[in-house]
């Protein structure tokens, strides 16, 4: 056994870590677990943020052995492959071949179970949606000893409820998922910079249909008129070049730093520099696809700046009609705060309905944000957030989430109570415990 925590290392709850490393064995190792200490939870590479990923008895299992490529059909882009297997090395195989991943979150470190357990989505949801819409099928070990195959057209409430669902329905054994073909790994990219919020919707209603991602940066320092100015990026995969695997050097963050990094002044000061480094209004480039989707990942356990407390990500998405009133309130709220983020990734969700039964995005705004975790302010600043959420009938993203209220998430997931009555009774993890109120460990 070791010992893992989830990305954002709060709430700190260390998990004993039970490791799967045969498919045909999984049974007998969860019966075990969940013998031994009621109840139990799939774990994958460790990037979801909150406690979604932690078990109620704080034992989970494995998955990251789980790490084969079962069968790959390279005409058609179908590849068929084991839970514990990275977006990283799914990457390695199809890129050389002409295929891309059609969603990628911002880590190629997430595995595959994991991306499935929480509806990935990416920078060109607006296009594709989530990456539920590309899982053709994938098979499902329950408690009671059955092994069930689910696709649309097949235990299609299970299909359902297992994309999104946290993990919660039992343990993928293998999944399939639809390719999407590439001419060429480099992306052609344009970055502009833009003055305050309005400008980043107008953006983002002009040039969101006319490329395949989009994303923007936001300087949540900022205030006045020129509260949520940024930097707009928009991709497309170039028509021609190379298809090769990236190879970044990559650096690691050798220790947890005892105190975060960022305070009111540093993040002031990187907001500040980070908008004006680009002169130009537009940039045109191309860059690597690697470098363009996973810019974090070229520094290994990042997540350790954030200090020995570690720290929370907010992220919500809120409906058209109240993305622009109740997005200028976050931003304005947490520039009047004493903290911030010094990442703050603002997308529109396109309409693509995800076939998930708890799929986070929906058409809307999506904002992103992290916070070093001191307890005080963020549960001052976050219920602050809430309550504007809540009040744009907005939701959060349960596989970031380390504190939404019990009623929130009920209200924002009505289907919760469907996928309850689908859960796993072997399975059980803090997020499900707290938002549900569910009993037992």
């Amino acid at each position: 056994m070791s010992t893992v925590l989830s990305w954002g290392r709060y709430p700190f709850f260390p998990q004993e870590a039970h490791a799967l490393v045969w498919r045909d064995q999984s049974a007998a190792t969860w019966r075990e677990v969940a013998q031994a200490h009621g109840s139990t939870l799939a774990f994958g590479n460790g990037r979801s943020y909150g406690d979604s990923c932690l078990a109620a008895s704080d034992h989970v299992l494995q998955t990251l052995p789980l790490d084969r490529l079962i069968a790959a059909d390279w005409t058609a882009g179908v590849l068929r492959a084991e839970p514990g297997v990275t977006l990283e090395q799914i990457l390695q195989v199809a890129i050389p071949r002409g295929w891309m991943l059609p969603v990628t979150p911002g880590t190629q470190y997430a595995t595959l179970g994991g991306a499935i357990a929480n509806d990935v989505h990416g920078k060109n949801h607006h296009v594709r949606g989530t990456l539920g819409c590309h899982v053709r099928r994938f098979g499902l070990a329950r408690s009671d000893g059955s092994v069930l195959e689910c696709a649309p057209d097949q235990n299609a409430a299970l299909y359902a409820a297992t994309i999104g669902g946290l993990g919660l329905t039992g343990l993928i054994l293998w999944a399939e998922i639809q390719l999407m073909p590439i001419r060429s790994s480099l992306i052609d990219v344009t970055n502009i910079r833009f003055a305050n919020l309005d400008e980043f919707f107008h953006l983002s209603e002009s040039l969101d249909p006319l490329h395949e991602y989009s994303v923007a940066w936001v300087d949540c320092q900022s205030r006045g008129s020129a509260l949520g100015r940024g930097i707009f990026m928009v991709g497309d995969h170039a028509q021609e070049g190379p298809l090769k695997v990236d190879r970044r050097k990559k650096r690691t963050v050798p220790f947890t730093l005892p105190v975060p990094v960022f305070n009111r002044v540093s993040l002031r000061v990187f907001n500040t520099l980070y908008y004006r480094q680009q002169m130009r209004r537009e940039v045109r480039t191309q860059t690597s696809y690697d470098a363009y989707f996973y810019p974090l990942d070229s520094l290994l356990e990042w997540n350790r700046i954030y200090g020995r407390r570690g720290f929370q990500q907010y992220q919500c998405v809120i409906a058209p009609e109240s993305a622009r009133d109740a997005t200028r309130a976050i931003l304005d709220a947490i520039a009047a705060s004493a903290t911030g983020s010094f990442l703050a990734v603002l997308k529109r969700c396109g309409s693509i309905a995800s076939p998930g039964l708890l799929s986070f995005p929906c058409e809307g705004t999506s904002l992103a944000l992290d916070f070093p975790q001191r307890d005080a302010q963020n549960t001052r600043l976050f219920a602050r957030l809430d309550a504007i959420v809540r009040e744009a009938r907005g939701r959060l993203y349960p596989a970031k989430d380390a504190h939404m209220p019990a009623a929130d998430f009920q209200a924002a997931y009505p289907q919760w109570q469907q996928l309850e009555a689908l859960r796993d009774p072997a399975i059980l993890s803090r997020f499900w415990q707290r938002v549900t109120q569910a009993s037992g460990s």
